[in-house]
């Protein structure tokens, strides 16, 4: 028979100590992430960039569209081992104007429940107007306005580089939203 060692009070706040949160604003073309930890702190943001190029390499449409996939898997996977993330959180994506769009955003769901699912790790999603109106008080807003306020926040490296700021910062919202809401970031206070 296997023994189970109790844990003691103290000791729960070291673990949740160790917890580290990966937050995503999900695309495409500019799949904006964070890593915070319990303490609110950001530890290491970054934006993961491909490019349709289909035309370029001479493939079909559909191959082009899984190679990007496999792309963002390997990054994902990549920072999750790196900084032992134990929790994700994401905005789920909505809306869309053709049918490739309507096809990306039903990837980049798949990609975070599906990392979530083969690694055991928890997924919250959120809503991009929840995450601007908790953090701006109105569901709409300009990416300024959004990196304005999260600077004010939090602790972000910036880049200057326009859409990986942009990306990050929709990432940190959907942080912000998440630490009122997600029971895991709520133990850690």
């Amino acid at each position: 028979m296997k023994r189970v060692r109790k844990i003691m009070p103290e000791e729960t706040h070291y673990f949740l100590d160790d917890i580290r949160i990966l937050t995503n604003d999900p695309s495409f073309t500019a799949w904006g992430w964070a890593v915070v930890n319990m303490k609110g702190m950001v530890e290491a943001v970054g934006c993961i960039k491909t490019e349709p190029e289909s035309k370029k390499r001479r493939i079909r449409k559909g191959d082009d569209t899984v190679r990007r996939i496999s792309e963002i898997n390997h990054v994902l996977m990549e920072i999750i081992g790196q900084h032992n993330v134990q929790c994700i959180i994401s905005e789920l994506p909505h809306g869309s104007q053709n049918a490739q769009a309507a096809v990306m955003i039903g990837a980049v769901a798949a990609i975070v429940q599906t990392i979530a699912d083969v690694k055991g790790l928890s997924v919250d999603w959120y809503s991009e107007q929840d995450a601007k109106k908790h953090l701006l008080g109105k569901k709409s807003a300009t990416k300024k306005e959004v990196i304005d306020s999260i600077s004010k926040i939090y602790k972000v490296p910036w880049k200057g580089v326009k859409y990986h700021d942009e990306a990050v910062a929709d990432a940190m919202a959907v942080y912000n939203v998440a630490k009122t809401q997600n029971q895991i970031i709520k133990m850690g206070k």
